[in-house]
């Protein structure tokens, strides 16, 4: 008898709906059908935003000390329930259950900072007497939630992005609607439903699943939505800027991150950190390695030792402990990335080791000599494909690393803190990771890059100063 795939309803205003039209989630290591999901007609999103407007109100009058108590609990029920939501996190998209495990725990961390943070949203006093005529007012502003946000959220961290939405704008006081992608839907439904359960009062968050295709304009465009927050690629950020209309707009698009590797630094610990920094989620990570740019004279020996550390790499079942690295998020991608490793090989480039697809699985993979007008030297490839580069010096390593259209995050490896200093103020990112890979990240720090790597800043505390707005108050005492 075949097994009944488990029907999971899609969250309105607080209410827990289901609908005919379904959208499968598969599980990409095999195709496997673990789920569906409504998929909501343009009907829904209408009546999703109608809903979300009033729970502008009531979120708005949810006092201090209870946005802290919801927050705090979500964070504890989330901690009982660590292995539930990171076996969901890893059947639903790339993730093997130890990455998965980690997502977790950071998503408990972003409950519990958003909750401290929740205390800290304040003004201060204005010297409006410092302006000739002014001597008798006096007056401060504070900070007040925006209302309505939208928060639009990728499948390479399924959990967490959406924490990092719906932590802050809770702490603030915001309304949030959530459209989840569309092939990791499930853990923003398990928060949604673990925020009710924390205390979280019905019609402050939704969670709305469907086709962009379907309901992201009606969400993007609405004037009552008062700000974007999305993760996700460059083009959907532009066709989102160029329709959305007189709003904030919270972007992080991606990047093409470099790591830089002096020849004092120490090899092993810079070798280790860039192989965990490329191939973390199968690569699909916005801010994972995909440049190393290597000072000639321990070139050889840093390609002989990351290459033989990617061969070891354990590649297989996301569920067991021993894997390194699952498959990508769809056979679809995995051939998007094969594509751009050919096309570099058939231009020049040397594969040293890799460039093997099985479906959805694609081996990890390093390049070099890779010609500068192939489309893997300048756009993200989201995948576990690496270029090495040899470089003269430090100066050369910037000027390359630089020569893109992205800047979200950068490493560097040295024990010279003045060559450090030198590229924490030339490389052009948002982050410059001193003895680590691009790939460093605490959920509390400002996040987020230049050019095309997106506007503004996540990071809890950051996340809260854009979803609200300070307003002046002055008293004329004459």
């Amino acid at each position: 008898m075949k097994a009944q795939v488990q029907q999971v309803k899609m969250c309105i205003g607080g209410e827990w709906v289901n609908r005919n039209q379904k959208i499968d989630v598969l599980n990409p290591q095999n195709n496997e059908l673990i789920a569906s999901v409504p998929s909501a007609s343009k009907e829904d999103m209408i009546n999703t935003i109608e809903e979300a407007k009033k729970g502008v109100k009531i979120a708005a009058e949810i006092p201090v000390h209870k946005r802290i108590s919801i927050l705090n609990r979500a964070a504890s029920l989330l901690s009982e329930r660590k292995i539930e939501f990171a076996e969901t996190i890893a059947k639903e998209g790339s993730k093997t259950i130890r990455e998965a495990e980690g997502e977790v725990n950071r998503a408990i961390e972003t409950l519990q900072i958003s909750a401290e943070e929740a205390r800290r949203i304040k003004g201060e006093t204005i010297s409006f007497d410092q302006r000739p005529g002014s001597e008798n007012r006096v007056g401060y502003y504070y900070r007040f939630p925006i209302g309505l946000i939208a928060a639009i959220t990728p499948f390479n961290d399924p959990l967490n992005l959406v924490a990092h939405k719906v932590g802050p704008a809770v702490a603030s006081g915001n309304a949030l609607i959530v459209k989840p992608a569309s092939t990791t839907p499930l853990s923003a439904l398990k928060l949604a439903a673990l925020m009710e359960e924390a205390g979280l009062p019905k019609k402050v968050l939704s969670v709305i699943t469907g086709r962009g295709s379907e309901i992201g304009d009606l969400l993007i465009e609405n004037e009552d939505i008062r700000m974007i927050s999305f993760t996700g690629g460059v083009e959907t950020g532009q066709d989102i800027t160029a329709k959305s209309g007189v709003k904030k707009l919270g972007m992080e698009l991606g990047s093409n991150s470099p790591a830089i590797v002096l020849s004092d630094s120490d090899l092993d610990q810079a070798v280790e950190s860039t192989i965990s920094g490329s191939y973390a989620a199968a690569g699909q990570n916005c801010i994972g390695v995909q440049r190393i740019y290597v000072e000639e004279d321990i070139y050889e020996d840093f390609k002989t030792k990351f290459v033989e550390r990617t061969k070891n790499y354990v590649i297989g079942d996301k569920l067991s402990p021993d894997t390194d690295m699952g498959p990508l998020i769809t056979e679809k991608e995995a051939l998007r990335v094969e594509n751009w490793v050919n096309d570099a090989v058939e231009n020049g480039a040397h594969l040293l080791c890799g460039g093997k697809r099985s479906g959805a699985f694609y081996d990890p993979t390093v390049l070099e000599q890779l010609p500068e007008h192939c489309i893997l030297a300048t756009e993200e490839v989201f995948g576990p494909v690496v270029i090495l580069y040899a470089v003269s010096d430090l100066n050369e390593a910037i000027e390359k690393s630089n020569n893109v259209d992205f800047g979200l995050q950068a490493g560097i490896f040295t024990k010279n803190l003045e060559r450090a200093f030198q590229a924490i103020h030339k490389l052009n990112v948002g982050g410059v990771m001193v003895n680590d890979s691009s790939d460093y990240r605490i959920d509390a720090m400002p996040f987020g890059g230049v050019k095309n790597s997106g506007i503004g800043r996540e990071g809890i505390q950051f996340a809260i100063n854009e979803m609200t707005d300070p307003k002046v108050v002055c008293f004329n005492l004459s």
